[in-house]
């Protein structure tokens, strides 16, 4: 576990602070503190230090992929990470949910907009804090369609026909996401817990459809600003299993205007 102490350590010194919005104050060696990176990383500062000191063996994948995307790390480093800590690379057949260095700089310079990163069974990766704002915390369950298949919290508002024709939609975009990565365990049992939660999933399923999900529009009812209609355009990333997903409005539009406020007033008040 050497080679893996010392890549942690490597790569956590590289790190700008500045780009992870940690600038300010006076450091006394460059990179992160390990304080910093556990805290984004979501694990321990105690269980952190012995993996960089070679005193902690096997950390889990989950694990390794949120210390690679904290240390925003290529895909070549992260394959190496893995590789060194005892586990196989993400291998063909299975989503790769890696948010690389450069998804997450335009993430962080899009402040303007909201955007969120999804996966390609639609499970949110990243949001910057506009996308926050906008459509509330998600946290509690990440992934886009069994939030909407279990009826949980949503202020999307949509007609009708207009839910009919998304969750049509959404389910064939599903289904080509099977196709493509048949070997990717957390999306066969999103799959497989939304055909039993949901009998209007599992009429969909049953349906053939294959589809890509397309641009639209979405509406959102949020309780300090009111209703903003917000055009959504997916923009898949080149070599890569995420999709931003990007909200715009035409300049100068009431719902332009909406957004800005929503921006100005406070994200800090408006991200419950």
């Amino acid at each position: 576990m050497d080679e893996l102490a010392h890549c942690l350590r490597e790569w956590r010194d590289r790190l700008d602070p500045a780009e992870v919005g940690r600038a300010g104050g006076r450091r006394r060696a460059p990179g992160l503190r390990r304080e910093e990176v556990a805290e984004l990383a979501g694990v321990s500062v105690d269980y952190l230090a012995r993996l960089e000191q070679g005193r902690a063996t096997h950390p889990s994948p989950s694990v390794l992929a949120a210390l690679a995307r904290t240390l925003r790390l290529t895909r070549e480093e992260r394959a190496h990470l893995f590789r060194v800590a005892g586990h196989a690379e993400p291998g063909a057949g299975q989503i790769d949910r890696h948010l690389t260095p450069g998804v997450q700089r335009i993430l962080d310079r899009l402040a303007d907009v909201p955007v969120m990163v999804v996966d390609a069974g639609w499970e949110i990766v990243a949001m910057n804090p506009l996308a926050v704002a906008l459509i509330g915390d998600l946290s509690d369950e990440p992934n886009i369609l069994r939030r909407h298949f279990t009826g949980l919290s949503s202020r999307l508002v949509r007609s009708g026909e207009a839910e009919e024709t998304s969750e049509a939609d959404s389910v064939a975009d599903l289904r080509d996401a099977a196709g493509r990565y048949p070997d990717d365990e957390r999306l066969q049992r999103l799959i497989a817990d939304l055909r039993t939660a949901s009998p209007r999933f599992e009429a969909l399923w049953s349906r053939p459809a294959v589809a890509r999900r397309a641009a639209t529009q979405k509406t959102f009812e949020h309780p300090e600003v009111g209703l903003i209609t917000l055009d959504c355009d997916v923009l898949t990333v080149q070599d890569s299993d995420l999709r931003l997903v990007v909200y715009t409005a035409a300049p100068g539009s009431p719902d332009a205007n909406a957004l800005a406020l929503l921006g100005a007033v406070g994200l800090q008040t408006f991200a419950g």
